[in-house]
This record gives structure tokens, C-alpha cells and sequence, in this order.
């Protein structure tokens, strides 16, 4: 009998259709010498009913997720920061010409996009949980306040600054189960004309590119155009645009606005008609993505014990979330690859999470390249293969697992 659950949006019932086991916090990076217990939850995803949403069945608190000492920084990527150059830009043309525009972004994380709007002059705030990141979007001029976004925040944020134009989320939306308070913090703090524009990683893509990895404590929903139509529905909210984009392996930025404040585009009926024909989840497409992940787990951990056969090195390269849950779902460990290698100050000298594999810096993996290097941080596919030309150079080899087990 299939496991079932309550859905987090509408209160339908969310039926399992992947199973990835015990999964650690997938950015806790503890000290090779930390004894304290490791917390581990169930990393079990469903799809409701009603409303289609795709959902863990699981949460995992919000305080041991999203705290002072939290280690991504959104800044790390040069195509990220320029992406978020181009989004504050298109910001300032379109929706913030006023006579005195005012944004709001929830989890702005290092500021790397709030930024280019200080420097304009643009009256804004960023609200970030996570202390360390925001002290850094304090140092880069942001104004920051530091909470996590619900009603309450957005009352507040109302009584001091007014209504904002544009509310904004990247990468952050996705990972807040208590959504029904956000959303109505955003209908309580969106100006009538506003709009509240969210990016976060695409179910069809992750279905398409078998990209299980994007599945991980933080990654609470898993959206499409038709379910957040819905979830927008029940909150005087309208999904009016969505755009493809191609960044962290496959986004969608959704514009929601009031109920017929704003005429939808052509490209949300285009989006919904492509994921009608595609069937995208339904039982018999869930299943499908689910036998497509087993294959690849099995597929890499051969993969991995053959090349330890023959006596090849083996190394990661980006400690990400994602890796967490390759490597545990997987059962990978230093037996298979000695060391991940990051660019990422706070998670060297420490282990990676559940699978405790030793984070080293760039320095290590370039001091004697290892023969291949399973490539977790694929997302970044471009930038990485060409800032490391060094390594192909050497004889190394790059191993790929999306959207299924390659060596490239």
C-alpha cells in the first residue's frame, strides 16, 4: 500500500512515489573530530491529488537548516552573480519606476542581488534567516532584516516601509513549508500593482533530466505552472508569467499577481499545456522518474568499485546539497571517493554530510590530479570544464550522473 500524507497546500492527500532514505542536513559539514550526533530525517517525496503540488513528507526544522553559520553563498558563482545582475536590471527598467519604488527580497542570502539595487538608489530590504550571509549583504550596502518571511514579517515590514512593488525569491520559496503564512504575508504586503516573482528548481526538469539530487531537506516543494496556479489561487493571488531559465539545471521564474490586476501571458497557457501533454504527474510519469533514479544509483556505485578495482583515484568536486543525497542515497563513501574538492572557505578541513568524505580546497585536487572526479556541482558544467582545462589536460576524466551515468 502506497504511504500517503496531508498536502501542506490545500489539505489533499499526497501519495509516495520516491523513497531516498535516511538523508543527513545536507549543509551541515561537521569537523572530521565533531562525536555529537548527527540528526538524519526521511527524504520521501509525494505528489497531491487536488492540487498537484509535489512535497516532501517530511520537515525538517527550519532553525537547523537556515542559521548564523550557513554556508552558501549565492555570490560563489560568476554566472549566478551575473544572472542576478541582469534580474535586479530588468527590475529597475520594468517594475520599480516610480516615484518612490520600494522591493522586498525574502532570503537574499549574501545580497548579490539587492546590491546592484542599492546602488541604484532604490529603496529595498532583504529578509535572511541566516545571520552569516546577511551580514555580508549588510557589508555590500543591502539593507537587511534578519527573520524569516511570514505574515507576521510582512505586517511589519508594512507598518515601517509601506507597500513594496516587487517582492522577490530565488531559491528560496521552495525550501518554506509553512507557505499559507507566506502567502498571505505577500497579499498583505504587495502594492495593488505589484508583483511577487519567485525562481526556483522546475519539476519538469528534474523529472526530464532525472536530476534526483535537487531533492534534499531544503527543497521542500517541487513546483510546476499548474500547481502553483493553484496554490496562488487560494491566496487572491494569479500566476500571470512564467519564463524558463537555465540556471542550477533547469528554474522557472513565476510572476504572480492580484486577482485580475494583471492579463496572464501566452507563456503560463504554454507552460500548462506542455505539462498536461507530458503527463507530468501522473502516477505512471512518477513511477518512470523513480525507476530512472535507481538505475542511476546502481549504474555509479558500479561504476565507482570498478574504477577502485583497476586501481584508479577518484575525487569529488563541489561539496553541494545535492551531493548529500547522491552520496547517501548511493551509500557512497571515502572507500569510493577520497576527498570533495570546493572552492567554498567555510566547508574545508570539515567532512561532508552522512557520507563523512574529507572537503578539501581547489589546491589539493590540483596537487596531483586524481584520474576522474565525479562532477556533483553539474549545474556549473560550463564554468567548471573550463576554469579546470588543467585536469582533462593531465589525463583526468569527469563523471557525470544526470541524466544518467556518463564519463565525459
Amino acid at each position: 500500500m502506497q504511504e500517503t500524507s496531508v498536502c501542506r497546500i490545500c489539505d489533499g492527500v499526497v501519495t509516495a512515489f520516491i523513497d531516498l532514505g535516511k538523508q543527513p542536513l545536507s549543509d551541515r559539514f561537521a569537523s572530521p573530530s565533531d562525536s555529537s550526533p548527527e540528526p538524519f530525517f526521511r527524504l520521501a517525496v509525494g505528489s497531491c491529488s487536488s492540487c498537484t503540488m509535489v512535497q516532501l513528507l517530511e520537515e525538517m526544522p527550519r532553525e537547523s537548516m537556515f542559521h548564523e553559520d550557513y554556508p552558501y553563498h549565492s555570490s560563489g558563482s560568476s554566472w549566478m552573480r551575473e544572472h542576478f545582475t541582469a534580474t535586479a536590471q530588468r527590475f529597475i527598467d520594468t517594475e520599480l519606476t516610480g516615484s518612490d519604488p520600494f522591493i522586498v527580497e525574502l532570503g537574499c542570502n549574501d545580497g548579490v542581488m539587492l546590491s546592484t539595487i542599492a546602488r541604484a538608489g532604490i529603496r529595498h530590504l532583504g529578509v535572511e534567516p541566516s545571520g552569516g550571509v546577511a551580514d555580508v549583504a549588510a557589508g555590500h550596502g543591502v539593507r537587511v532584516r534578519k527573520d524569516f518571511f511570514e505574515e507576521s514579517t510582512a505586517a511589519g515590514i508594512l507598518t515601517d516601509d509601506g507597500h513594496a512593488d516587487v517582492i522577490f525569491a530565488a531559491n528560496t520559496l521552495c525550501h518554506i513549508p509553512y507557505m499559507a503564512s507566506v502567502l498571505r504575508g505577500v497579499a498583505t504586503l504587495l502594492a495593488p500593482g505589484g508583483v511577487f516573482v519567485f525562481e526556483d528548481p522546475y519539476f519538469g526538469d528534474i523529472v526530464r533530466k532525472t536530476s534526483f539530487d535537487q531533492i534534499y531537506d531544503e527543497h521542500f516543494y517541487f513546483f510546476t505552472a499548474r500547481s502553483v496556479q493553484e496554490m496562488a489561487a487560494r491566496f487572491g493571488l494569479e500566476l500571470v508569467d512564467v519564463e524558463r531559465l537555465p540556471v542550477h539545471g533547469g528554474e522557472v521564474r513565476y510572476t504572480l499577481a492580484r486577482a485580475g490586476a494583471r492579463q496572464p501571458t501566452a507563456a503560463v497557457a504554454e507552460l500548462l499545456a506542455e505539462e498536461g501533454a507530458a503527463r507530468l504527474t501522473e502516477r505512471e510519469t512518477l513511477e518512470g522518474f523513480t525507476r530512472s533514479v535507481l538505475q542511476i544509483r546502481d549504474d555509479l556505485v558500479a561504476l565507482l568499485r570498478e574504477l577502485k578495482a583497476a586501481g584508479k583515484t577518484v575525487a569529488g568536486y563541489g561539496a553541494t546539497a545535492k551531493s548529500a543525497t547522491v552520496l547517501n542515497f548511493c551509500g557512497i563513501d571515502s572507500e569510493l571517493i577520497s576527498y570533495v574538492s570546493d572552492t567554498t572557505p567555510a566547508k574545508q578541513g570539515r567532512v561532508t554530510p552522512g557520507s563523512h568524505i574529507p572537503v578539501v580546497p581547489p589546491s589539493v585536487f590540483a596537487d596531483g590530479y586524481p584520474d576522474y572526479a565525479v562532477l556533483f556541482a553539474w549545474n556549473h558544467k560550463e564554468e567548471i570544464l573550463a576554469k579546470e582545462q588543467a585536469f582533462q589536460r593531465s589525463g583526468g576524466r569527469w563523471i557525470g550522473y544526470v541524466p544518467e551515468v556518463h564519463v565525459i
